[in-house]
């Protein structure tokens, strides 16, 4: 990812929704390194912010509601969550939560974009986003699995104003002349039952050697690392409550 701090329409925020926060904790410290900080007010419900060193990386947060999937969530800045959210409705996105305030540290939306993959809109005040990215355990791509490429793509340059860089299989989404995530096709190799998602890429030195980690941590691999034109390595991984990720070896964001 070229970007290197949070900006207006790029990805500021990662958030898992886990139905066993404690086990995620330990999961993902184990993998990344992070050092998992819960919010001891009885509002914040457990929500947890992991750190490397003193940034912000991601969030984790125990599951809200009974039909709430295990699953990673991706966050993109906006300069008014309420005009966003009501430009996500008129470009034919789905409302799906909010726009509510997050105490003082800003105000977020959560909807669904015209494929069905739901995404988080995020208004910062005290809260900017991620401290780091592209680093070995931080944030460093996002990319969006979808079945009707052409409709989400006026979709979301309608709504943030994204560049498109495309090609036959996979677009790069740009702001500012920054790539800083992607969209693959859903073709036939994709079960009809898996829907559209929005799945983060987190850095790493190793992705073999985090393969091997998540799975003698009780997690598994998806994906095989593989390596792609260009020279860039990559994973995707599940963790033990089956939330999707992937990895990537840091230096490749271009």
């Amino acid at each position: 990812m070229k970007l290197e701090k949070p900006v207006t329409g790029g990805p500021c925020w990662a958030e898992l929704g886990t139905s066993a926060l404690e086990a995620a904790k330990r999961f993902y410290t184990e993998l990344f390194g992070w050092r998992p900080e819960t919010d001891p007010r009885q509002e914040a419900g457990g929500y947890t912010v992991a750190r490397l060193g003193d940034a912000p990386v991601a969030a984790l947060a125990p599951l809200h509601q009974e039909a709430q999937p295990v699953a990673w969530n991706v966050a993109f800045s906006v300069e008014d969550a309420d005009a966003a959210a009501e430009a996500v409705t008129a470009a034919g996105g789905t409302l799906i939560l909010g726009p509510v305030d997050v105490h003082e540290a800003g105000r977020f939306t959560v909807v669904r974009d015209p494929g069905g993959a739901a995404f988080q809109m995020w208004q910062p005040r005290a809260f900017a986003g991620a401290g780091l990215f592209n680093a070995p355990g931080s944030l460093g791509w996002v990319e969006l699995l979808t079945r009707v490429p052409d409709r989400v793509t006026d979709f979301y340059t309608t709504v943030f104003g994204w560049s498109v860089n495309p090609s036959p299989r996979y677009t790069q989404w740009g702001i500012g002349g920054a790539d800083f995530g992607g969209m693959l096709t859903m073709g036939d190799g994709f079960p009809p039952e898996v829907p559209s998602h929005w799945l983060p890429y987190f850095a790493t030195e190793d992705v073999d050697a985090m393969a091997s980690v998540a799975t003698g941590a009780d997690g598994s691999v998806l994906m095989e690392p593989t390596s792609l034109a260009g020279g860039r390595r990559i994973a995707v991984l599940r963790d033990p409550q089956g939330a999707l990720f992937g990895v990537y070896a840091a230096g490749h964001e271009s």
